[in-house]
């Protein structure tokens, strides 16, 4: 465990995000005066990294060895970190103990930025600590579009914006010219909707037929819950009803279900929901209706003939992986012969836009892999693809098997991202969203990548936050987006037995949130 004590809390996700991207493998505490945590004896170990914030200097210590009973004097600078090392000569056949530091004197017109300057000076020290670089620099959100698409609303040029990342994000070329390019797609595909007078829909389905190794998601296994669905639809039903009255005057952009797996309900439960949908709302208006086919193991010809009958315009087919021994491992019960089956089952039928998800980083799999799993789906010819990195979830499974096994065992580097993005670009495909998590496979991100007109419009929404989305169903999150750029969230509660239990709060939660 890597712990890291700092004398004032703040800034302390970004302190952990960055400390963790540099040192994956260990298990990274992040402590401060205000830290309530059930171990207390983790306050009184020592520390091998410390933060001290001074009125005029932050100092960033790395502590080896043994770690140093003194402080170390270092000369402190203006502009960059200086690194001097103290050696404390102890008794012969033991180790020495080392410390160094990284010093940032805090300029009064740095005060104006001060968080973006601070996360400067903590990258620049990591970097010259471990002789890394990060391909996102000092970077901590998800949604690093933002940025490029914040400056070119500005007027900012694309010089301009690739420079502001370069230089003071630290982002390298290659992915600062990657969000400029998809910020500016976006843009694109995004203006012709309604931003205040309108609003999306997201359906959660929170069922699927097994949870997979790497999934945190909510869900829940349907065979155990079958004879609940019905009461889970009736649920949501009440939050359908109440939405397309409160929002009756507004204009919807894009309707998505989601889950855990849409397709695992039966056909007649998929009709039910559709037909309930198209009868309480103005269809007329809508851009994209997609609804996440997603495992082959849960898709079947009278379950695509309800969706494409309902008007589904939008609908994915997830492998992850063509490789049909990683399928086994990570508890997708399906075979690479059955995605086949179920892609061209869904063409057959009559949809012409389909997405296929893969992961990159999965246990075992190598570079080779990921040719033969880009070769695979080549061949499909999908409308999109969406380029997923691993990102080990502390909820899941996967989070326990690395701890057995090493985070080595993943194999996501410069060279799978490019296989996949250049396959991608191989099928005329563009990127158009990004976003990335906590704790991905070589800190990289997940991108979309879609031929022209085949774009997933809700994808950019939920990450750009740029239009309020009303989600319904266990364990989702309404954004609602304010004409100021205010958001403000609710929840509905994640387990289903308390969703169906406690409907009549979910929804006043709703009213609270959208002011109804």
């Amino acid at each position: 465990m890597l712990i890291i004590k700092s004398n004032k809390a703040q800034y302390e996700y970004d302190i952990h995000s960055l400390i963790k991207a540099f040192y994956p493998e260990e298990e990274v505490r992040v402590l401060t005066p205000d830290s309530v945590i059930k171990d207390r004896t983790l306050l009184e170990r020592p520390a091998q990294m410390s933060l001290v914030f001074e009125d005029e200097k932050v100092v960033f210590r790395i502590e080896q060895g043994k770690g140093a009973e003194e402080p170390v004097k270092a000369e402190e600078q203006k502009m960059e970190p200086v690194r001097t090392e103290e050696r404390k000569v102890e008794p012969e056949g033991q180790k020495a103990k080392r410390a160094y530091e990284y010093i940032w004197r805090v300029r009064p017109e740095e005060q104006v930025d001060y968080k973006n300057r601070f996360k400067h000076f903590l990258y620049t020290s990591l970097q010259k600590e471990t002789g890394c670089s990060l391909p996102w620099g000092n970077l901590t959100g998800i949604r690093p579009t933002k940025i490029p698409m914040a400056m070119l609303e500005e007027g900012k040029s694309e010089d301009e914006i690739l420079s502001f990342l370069e230089t003071q994000h630290l982002v390298s070329r290659e992915k600062a010219a990657l969000s400029l390019e998809i910020a500016e797609r976006e843009c694109r595909i995004l203006q012709p909707l309604h931003y205040e007078k309108g609003y999306s829909l997201y359906i959660g389905i929170p069922f699927c037929p097994t949870t997979c190794l790497y999934c945190s998601f909510t869900s829940f296994p349907i065979s155990t819950w079958k004879a609940r669905v019905a009461d889970y639809l009736s649920a949501l039903e009440k939050e359908i009803d109440y939405i397309a009255k409160a929002y009756r005057h507004k204009i919807l952009d894009t309707v998505y279900i989601g889950g855990g797996t849409p397709t695992s309900l039966a056909a007649k439960e998929l009709d039910r929901l559709l037909a309930k949908l198209k009868a309480s709302f103005d269809f007329t208006t809508v851009q994209e209706f997609t609804v996440e086919a997603g495992r082959a193991d849960s898709i079947t010809e009278e379950k695509l003939r309800v969706l494409y009958r309902h008007g589904v315009s939008r609908i994915s087919v997830n492998p992850q992986t063509m490789k049909q021994e990683t399928l086994q491992f990570i508890g997708r019960q399906h075979t690479v012969e059955q995605v086949e089956n179920a892609f061209y089952m869904a063409r057959d039928v009559g949809f012409d836009n389909i997405n296929m998800d893969i992961i990159l980083g999965l246990p075992g799999e190598t570079e080779e892999d990921v040719r033969n799993t880009i070769e695979a789906i080549r061949t499909m010819e999908p409308d999109s693809l969406t380029v997923h990195s691993l990102a080990v979830k502390r909820a899941s499974r996967l989070a326990e098997w690395i701890t057995e096994n090493g985070l080595s065992t993943l194999c996501n580097t410069e060279e799978t991202m490019r296989i996949a993005e250049m396959g991608a670009r191989g099928m005329e495909m563009a990127p158009y969203y990004l976003y990335r998590q906590k704790n991905m496979s070589g800190n990289f991100e997940n991108v979309g990548y879609a031929k022209e007109g085949k774009y997933g419009i809700y994808n950019i929404l939920i990450m750009e936050e740029k239009q309020t989305i009303v989600a319904l169903g266990a364990g989702t999150v309404t954004k609602r987006v304010h004409g100021d750029g205010r958001i403000e969230r609710c929840d509905t509660v994640k387990d289903v037995a308390q969703y169906i239990e406690r409907i009549e709060e979910m929804i006043e939660r709703k009213r609270v949130l959208l002011g109804d």
